[in-house]
């Protein structure tokens, strides 16, 4: 089983980019995938938190048609697709909840290779969601779906026994002050892989506004304090940017996961470009959360 695009980018320390898809079609995310792919996309998250896509049937249907694009460049080389994560709509701000567990189990079921968890506040809720998230004996995970396994192209004897523990990343959202004030046990949570960055929400929570187009410099420097701490405890980091400017900016400050654009953004982004060459007129749009 071949490693798959963002954990291969985890594994070979280079940055690692990925899109935003906040609409609820299959279509849209096979043409995010046929656009992105040949040009360094290693990753894409649904967004079931503020995205459209529902968890059931949503993300199974969008796993589906991400995992049938053809894997194989015209000369046979191989030509991987970007990982699938998904973040779950229910919060951790204090606690696991039944919910919680019950949007893991169907987000990993539908086929995902990660999982993206907002507002986690403590490492007690770090440490549920691992469990959540792996099968026993080192989680709690339920095992019965009848489809996970064939997205992965593996048999269900080896999806259960080596690849989804092996593979399957965690990210958990630092986005609010307790997430701060308890960001040392958080990123020493095993089996945490990544702290996901959440600007907009972070910089609320701290009382500032949310990036115009960049953070307040005093959320700058909680940010920039985020990705040592990861660091330093041997986790990734993940921040959420809405320009490719942006997002290279953040790739050599030293940030290895990095959201570039949504499918929203791209497309009022490419619409504004072209409307702009028709007319002749130049109106800026400003970057915003999607």
């Amino acid at each position: 089983m071949p490693v798959h695009s963002l954990l291969r980018a985890f594994r070979s320390s280079k940055p690692a980019f990925g899109a935003w898809l906040t609409f609820p079609t299959a279509h849209t995310a096979r043409q995010v995938i046929l656009a992105g792919r040949p040009n360094g996309l290693s990753w894409v998250c649904i967004d079931c938190e503020h995205g459209l896509t529902s968890l059931v049937p949503g993300v199974a249907e969008t796993v589906a048609a991400i995992s049938s694009v053809p894997t194989n460049t015209a000369d046979n080389d191989l030509l991987l697709n970007p990982s699938i994560l998904v973040r779950i709509p229910a919060p951790g701000i204090q606690h696991s909840t039944p919910s919680t567990a019950h949007q893991i189990k169907l987000a990993l079921d539908a086929g995902a290779q990660g999982i993206i968890v907002p507002m986690v506040s403590n490492a007690d809720l770090a440490r549920q969601i691992v469990l959540d998230a792996r099968f026993p004996p080192i989680g709690r995970r339920g095992f019965g779906s009848p489809f996970t396994h064939q997205l992965w192209d593996l048999s269900a004897a080896d999806y259960l026994r080596t690849e989804a523990n092996d593979q399957i990343l965690v990210c958990v959202q630092i986005e609010n002050k307790d997430a701060i004030e308890n960001l040392e046990e958080i990123a020493k949570t095993p089996g945490v892989d990544v702290l996901f960055i959440g600007p907009f929400d972070l910089s609320l929570a701290l009382g500032y506004p949310t990036p115009d187009p960049d953070p307040h410099p005093e959320v700058e420097k909680v940010i920039q304090k985020i990705k040592q701490v990861a660091h330093t405890n041997g986790k990734k980091v993940a921040f959420y940017c809405t320009s490719g400017d942006r997002a290279q900016q953040r790739a050599e400050q030293g940030f290895d996961m990095i959201n570039v654009q949504s499918d929203v953004g791209s497309l009022c982004d490419g619409l504004v470009h072209h409307l702009q060459a028709a007319t002749g007129k130049k109106v800026e749009r400003k970057e915003d959360s999607y």
